[in-house]
């Protein structure tokens, strides 16, 4: 009986390192960005492992950006600025939901990019929103991530189960004292320009906008535009 509990409990105790090990950046082979003038930087810590932007591919094909995501990453292309009042919107498809990452991970928009080839001194905000129909809203300031809206399910965002295909589109509208995130049309969060353009967030909602993956995910992305 106490070796039976005793390898259970060894069990139990290797199941979660194990479940880590499986959802560590993957490597896509013959990565790097070739989309004319996107440009890219990974998070601190797959950094740190060792990763780089070229361990995924982010590429244009015809008039989508097909990416095939290592480390999570954020995208973006120095023509692309947005400052005072304006919309960005675009569709994000994602194949087979959950295979190459195991379980759901985000991915979506971000404005006020400043200062992004700098990551000591990089400030964005980004909305994404997950295969399982929930939302997110971060943000970079430096090195450290600040949370708007932590993950929240809500009815607007599409879902689907694990394996299939899933399509959401997603959009920022930012006007002199706020900026929304829009699902599908749907507003599903509304943040005050005070409360995020100080200290330890953003140095403005003026700048570059792109976009925000997460690690492991097969992404098909369209209609990206500013109004």
């Amino acid at each position: 009986m106490r070796l039976i509990q005793g390898t259970i409990l060894v069990a139990a105790l290797l199941v979660p390192a194990a479940a880590m090990a499986q959802d560590g950046d993957r490597v896509v082979p013959g990565g790097g960005i070739t989309a004319a003038g996107w440009k890219g930087i990974i998070d601190p810590a797959s950094a740190k492992a060792g990763r780089t932007v070229n361990d995924s591919k982010f590429a244009q094909e015809g008039d989508a950006l097909k990416l095939t995501i290592g480390p999570a990453a954020t995208y973006w292309n120095p023509a692309n600025t947005a400052k005072g009042t304006y919309s960005i919107k675009a569709t994000f498809a994602e194949t087979s939901m959950g295979v190459a990452s195991g379980h759901p991970h985000p991915y979506g928009l971000f404005i006020g990019g400043n200062n992004l080839d700098s990551p000591e001194k990089q400030t964005y905000l980004y909305c994404t929103t997950y295969g399982d129909g929930a939302y997110l809203v971060r943000g970079f300031n430096g090195q450290t991530p600040f949370t708007v809206s932590r993950k929240t399910p809500n009815p607007a965002v599409h879902s689907t189960t694990k394996g299939g295909d899933v399509t959401n589109e997603i959009a920022w509208n930012v006007t002199p004292d706020k900026a929304e995130c829009l699902v599908n049309g749907t507003v599903v969060a509304t943040v005050n320009k005070a409360d995020i353009v100080t200290a330890g967030k953003l140095e403005s909602l003026d700048g570059n906008y792109g976009i925000r993956v997460s690690h492991n995910l097969d992404v098909v992305v369209t209609g990206l535009t500013k109004k």
